[in-house]
């Protein structure tokens, strides 16, 4: 991760990053949920399954290269395959996209665990 990231935004530009994050990864749960109580065919539970997991995952800040990716795919697929709700398809892959090669943000598990870490050194004069 760290190679992707050379830095993980703290401040303002994380604090950005962290609401897209949120706004995104809530919307694709509740989306993928209320959208399963439906009864859908199999196959498009397995892409709702896939939008919940893409969302959980965006919401935590884990894996989001990968989990931007996977929902700007997922929403792709959405658009073409249900042209009435197309823009807000392409709404959703803009923010996917987006967050895949922007990065998760310094309030995140990526940059808890992928971050740089701070080593102090003590001299033993203490």
């Amino acid at each position: 991760m760290r190679r992707l990231y050379s830095t993980f935004a703290e401040g303002l530009p994380g604090a950005g990053l962290l609401l897209l994050r949120c706004v995104s990864g809530i919307t694709l749960v509740l989306h993928g949920l209320i959208t399963l109580g439906t009864g859908l065919p199999v196959q498009s539970s397995i892409l709702e399954i896939l939008g919940i997991g893409g969302g959980i995952l965006l919401l935590a800040g884990l894996w989001t290269p990968i989990a931007g990716t996977l929902v700007a795919i997922l929403a792709v697929w959405h658009s073409v395959a249900r042209p009435e709700h197309q823009w807000s398809s392409i709404f959703v892959a803009t923010i996917g996209a987006a967050l895949a090669l922007l990065g998760p943000g310094a309030w995140s598990l990526d940059a808890r665990l992928f971050g740089w870490k701070r080593i102090e050194v003590r001299d033993g004069k203490d």
